[in-house]
């Protein structure tokens, strides 16, 4: 039977056309219900009562768009979130790196996806510190940060933060690893040389490999299943082999990947290719 569209779900597609056109930002990787949560939030700021009015606030407010992409991509995030997920990651996943590369070339390759204003790129590069001590720099070390938004990547490539940022570094790490000018912590430069970002869409994007640990943390439970389950398998195959997985505590593999990776902190959702 042919679903006819009301007036609504008509507004809904041409919005998202105009989202996509202007910001680069395709809505149909979402789910439906996740997309108009995160909308409604700028209909209710600009006081549009549905989606119709809302394209002509658009339409009239081109400064909006920039607006609806801090929505759309909210990054709330901080350094060593979800401590205990770290503490593995610097006890158990990076020491087992590190070992596989105790012959021939040193490099270490790892990908922070949906890496939001680079915290847990900057997080991953201060344990490795930490860990090597003085063979740092022995090291070709490259961390890879990307995400859908421009304005985000330019303040992870900045890296400074402020106090909520830091709410969980101890002190010890704040006085070794940034410079504090009395505002914001700005990160000491060798940290800081390791990581590169760049915009990428996971979903229609460039597909990257060749990386020894890739962390995607609570970007999967926005989309739908069947691009979740292709995501993963983009990942799997994003590994070298023996290649970590770490994804979001509230989030679980699924598809093919899921009898293709071993578990190596279930609890912690942390996977070996």
């Amino acid at each position: 039977m042919l679903k006819i569209e009301s007036s609504e779900d008509q507004e809904y597609m041409k919005l998202k056309g105009l989202i996509k056109k202007n910001l680069g930002f395709n809505s149909e990787q979402y789910k439906d219900s996740h997309f108009k949560r995160r909308i409604d939030v700028r209909m209710r700021a600009t006081g549009s009562k549905n989606f119709g009015e809302y394209v002509q606030y658009l339409n009239a407010h081109k400064d909006e768009y920039q607006q609806l992409m801090d929505t759309l991509t909210v990054n709330v995030t901080n350094f060593f979130r979800n401590s205990e997920t770290y503490e593995v990651v610097e006890k158990e996943v990076l020491p087992a790196i590190i070992k596989s590369k105790s012959t021939g070339l040193r490099n270490i390759r790892i990908w922070s996806a949906g890496c939001s204003i680079g915290v847990e790129a900057y997080s991953i590069a201060i344990l490795l510190h930490k860990i090597l001590g003085n063979n740092f720099s022995r090291y070709n070390i490259q961390i890879t940060g990307t995400d859908i938004d421009k304005d985000i990547i330019k303040r992870a490539e900045d890296a400074m933060y402020s106090e909520v940022e830091m709410k969980e570094v101890p002190a010890d790490i704040r006085t070794k690893y940034f410079d504090y000018d009395g505002e914001s912590y700005h990160l000491k430069a060798e940290i800081k040389k390791v990581a590169k970002f760049r915009r990428n869409d996971l979903i229609s994007g460039e597909k990257l490999t060749g990386f020894d640990a890739i962390f995607c943390r609570n970007v999967t439970i926005y989309f739908e299943k069947h691009l979740q389950e292709s995501l993963y398998m983009d990942f799997y195959n994003g590994l070298n082999k023996g290649g970590f997985f770490v994804m979001g505590k509230t989030e679980t593999l699924i598809g093919p990947s899921k009898d293709l990776f071993k578990a190596f902190n279930p609890r912690e959702r942390i996977y070996q290719k």
